[in-house]
Protein backbone atom coordinates (compact mmCIF):
# COMPACT_ATOMS: atom_id res chain seq x y z
CA UNK A 1 0.00 0.00 0.00
CA UNK A 2 1.41 3.54 -0.58
CA UNK A 3 1.43 6.04 1.95
CA UNK A 4 1.01 9.65 1.84
CA UNK A 5 1.80 11.59 4.80
CA UNK A 6 -0.53 14.73 5.14
CA UNK A 7 0.84 18.24 6.13
CA UNK A 8 -1.02 20.94 8.11
CA UNK A 9 -2.63 22.35 4.58
CA UNK A 10 -4.29 19.17 3.64
CA UNK A 11 -5.29 18.97 7.40
CA UNK A 12 -6.76 22.22 7.87
CA UNK A 13 -8.74 22.10 4.44
CA UNK A 14 -10.09 18.71 5.81
CA UNK A 15 -11.18 19.71 8.76
CA UNK A 16 -12.89 22.81 7.02
CA UNK A 17 -14.94 20.38 4.63
CA UNK A 18 -13.40 21.33 1.99
CA UNK A 19 -11.88 19.40 -1.39
CA UNK A 20 -9.54 17.53 0.39
CA UNK A 21 -12.00 16.20 2.95
CA UNK A 22 -13.10 14.02 0.07
CA UNK A 23 -9.71 13.33 -1.47
CA UNK A 24 -8.45 12.18 2.39
CA UNK A 25 -11.82 10.08 2.98
CA UNK A 26 -11.06 8.25 -0.11
CA UNK A 27 -7.46 7.51 0.19
CA UNK A 28 -7.64 3.88 1.57
CA UNK A 29 -10.45 2.50 -1.01
CA UNK A 30 -7.26 4.20 -3.65
CA UNK A 31 -5.04 2.06 -1.91
CA UNK A 32 -3.03 4.52 -0.21
CA UNK A 33 -2.34 4.83 3.77
CA UNK A 34 -2.63 8.26 5.42
CA UNK A 35 -0.08 8.81 7.97
CA UNK A 36 0.80 12.61 9.66
CA UNK A 37 3.56 13.92 11.96
CA UNK A 38 3.39 15.12 15.32
CA UNK A 39 4.08 18.67 13.99
CA UNK A 40 1.35 18.74 12.01
CA UNK A 41 -1.16 17.36 15.05
CA UNK A 42 0.16 19.76 17.18
CA UNK A 43 -0.05 22.69 14.67
CA UNK A 44 -3.44 21.74 14.47
CA UNK A 45 -4.85 21.10 18.10
CA UNK A 46 -3.11 25.24 18.40
CA UNK A 47 -5.37 26.47 16.46
CA UNK A 48 -8.41 24.17 16.85
CA UNK A 49 -11.63 25.87 18.59
CA UNK A 50 -13.66 23.74 21.38
CA UNK A 51 -15.95 23.08 19.06
CA UNK A 52 -13.88 21.64 16.56
CA UNK A 53 -11.87 19.11 18.80
CA UNK A 54 -14.22 15.61 17.86
CA UNK A 55 -13.67 16.18 14.36
CA UNK A 56 -9.72 17.16 14.82
CA UNK A 57 -9.83 14.08 17.09
CA UNK A 58 -11.80 11.55 14.48
CA UNK A 59 -10.06 12.66 11.63
CA UNK A 60 -6.18 11.29 13.37
CA UNK A 61 -7.49 8.47 14.75
CA UNK A 62 -7.89 7.27 11.09
CA UNK A 63 -4.30 8.14 10.52
CA UNK A 64 -1.14 6.61 11.25
CA UNK A 65 1.96 8.37 12.92
CA UNK A 66 5.12 9.08 11.54
CA UNK A 67 8.14 8.90 13.98
CA UNK A 68 10.61 11.66 14.44
CA UNK A 69 13.98 10.31 15.48
CA UNK A 70 17.44 11.30 15.18
CA UNK A 71 17.41 9.88 11.47
CA UNK A 72 14.82 12.75 10.55
CA UNK A 73 16.43 15.12 12.73
CA UNK A 74 19.85 14.84 11.14
CA UNK A 75 17.86 14.70 7.77
CA UNK A 76 16.55 17.61 8.50
CA UNK A 77 19.06 19.03 9.43
CA UNK A 78 21.48 18.72 6.61
CA UNK A 79 18.57 19.92 4.22
CA UNK A 80 18.77 23.36 6.22
CA UNK A 81 22.17 23.33 6.24
CA UNK A 82 22.45 22.74 2.49
CA UNK A 83 20.26 25.18 1.30
CA UNK A 84 21.17 27.64 3.36
CA UNK A 85 24.34 27.57 1.88
CA UNK A 86 22.40 28.59 -0.96
CA UNK A 87 20.86 31.30 0.59
CA UNK A 88 17.63 29.76 0.72
CA UNK A 89 16.19 29.79 4.10
CA UNK A 90 13.95 26.48 4.94
CA UNK A 91 11.58 26.71 8.03
CA UNK A 92 12.47 23.93 10.48
CA UNK A 93 9.05 22.21 10.92
CA UNK A 94 8.47 21.77 7.40
CA UNK A 95 11.81 20.07 7.23
CA UNK A 96 11.07 17.75 9.88
CA UNK A 97 7.74 17.02 8.35
CA UNK A 98 9.31 16.82 5.01
CA UNK A 99 11.85 14.39 7.09
CA UNK A 100 9.34 11.94 8.42
CA UNK A 101 7.79 11.31 5.46
CA UNK A 102 11.19 10.26 3.46
CA UNK A 103 11.67 7.85 6.49
CA UNK A 104 8.39 6.23 6.57
CA UNK A 105 8.84 6.30 2.56
CA UNK A 106 6.12 8.03 2.06
CA UNK A 107 4.95 10.95 -0.33
CA UNK A 108 4.16 14.35 0.94
CA UNK A 109 1.03 16.07 0.60
CA UNK A 110 0.52 20.10 0.83
CA UNK A 111 -0.33 23.03 -0.53
CA UNK A 112 2.77 24.53 -0.24
CA UNK A 113 5.07 23.17 -2.37
CA UNK A 114 7.65 25.42 -3.13
CA UNK A 115 8.62 25.31 0.50
CA UNK A 116 9.98 21.57 0.01
CA UNK A 117 12.33 22.04 -2.19
CA UNK A 118 14.46 19.06 -0.99
CA UNK A 119 15.44 16.62 -4.20
CA UNK A 120 14.64 13.28 -1.95
CA UNK A 121 11.19 14.24 -1.46
CA UNK A 122 8.71 12.96 -3.51
CA UNK A 123 5.77 16.26 -2.80
CA UNK A 124 1.79 15.57 -4.13
CA UNK A 125 0.24 19.33 -4.38
CA UNK A 126 -3.13 19.67 -2.79
CA UNK A 127 -4.14 23.00 -3.37
CA UNK A 128 -6.28 24.36 -0.66
CA UNK A 129 -9.85 25.98 -1.75
CA UNK A 130 -9.45 29.60 -0.39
Amino acid sequence: MARLLLDSTVLIDALRGRPAAGRVASLRRAGVEPWVCALSVEEIWRGLRSREEGAASQLFRGLRLAPLGVAEGTRAAAWRRGHAEHGVTLHQADCLVAAAAVGIGATLATANITDLPMSDLVVEHWPIDS
